[in-house]
């Protein structure tokens, strides 16, 4: 039961080499493409309304030299969402489920901040180890809790994707699996699971965008915590 359960995850294979560098360029296969027609068809002009909606949303509170990092951080948006959501579809595969490539995606996003403020502003990014009027006493341990702190931020950004699309995917598995087994043994009493199902499957589409949204969020945060 629980190689069943946790399949789901295992990584797609193709003349034993793992797929996962693939399925990350999906969003590029799936996304319009721009074309040089006056007109462009609906969904790229719905697209890029949508983009650029969110995108302003993001980072309106951000600074003059933060804006740099509009382009970077709607094309991560984009590709979280994208990914995400194809992920809830059967017989898909969702890289966002795994730590290592949400590491990867948090890592570099999450060290690029860190050294924007140092470069930027290395005195203001300093001071936040240490606030000011600290007792004397008080210096070494605050000193040591504000680097933890900042060094567990790319793990939450991590692990927070990862548990939270991990969690949903085996939860649709089990009251899948459950409304299958009542279906078989009592058809009368199939409607309370198929609706208990298909409410949770619109609330884990929900949670794919809001995850999305999460992450980009708090990296722009950081973004803007160091310029």
């Amino acid at each position: 039961m629980m190689t069943n359960l946790f399949s789901q995850f295992e990584i797609p294979q193709m003349f034993g080499t793992k797929m996962t560098l693939i399925t990350l360029l999906i969003p590029l296969f799936l996304l319009p493409q721009s074309t040089n027609r006056l007109n462009a068809n609906r969904t790229y002009i719905l697209l890029k309304w949508a983009l650029k909606e969110m995108t302003k949303h993001l980072m309106m509170p951000a600074s003059k030299n933060g804006l740099k990092w509009a382009p970077l951080l709607a094309s991560l948006l984009l590709m979280l969402l994208t990914l995400n959501i194809v992920g809830m579809f059967p017989y898909t595969f969702t890289p966002t489920t795994q730590l290592s490539v949400n590491m990867a995606l948090a890592l570099p996003l999450w060290l690029g901040t860190v050294l924007t403020g140092l470069r930027m502003q290395p005195v203001k990014s300093m001071a936040h180890f240490l606030p000011e009027g600290t007792p004397t006493l008080l210096i070494p341990t605050l000193i040591i809790i504000e680097s933890i702190s900042l060094l567990i931020r790319p793990i939450a950004l991590g692990v927070r994707l990862t548990a939270n699309l991990t969690a949903g995917h085996l939860l649709l598995q089990l009251i899948s699996t459950a409304t299958l087994a009542t279906v078989k043994m009592t058809p009368t009493l199939f409607i309370l699971p198929t609706l208990l199902l298909i409410l949770l499957m619109i609330l884990e589409f929900a949670v794919a965008i809001i995850q999305a949204y999460v992450f980009t969020l708090l990296t722009c945060l950081y973004l803007q915590e160091n310029t």
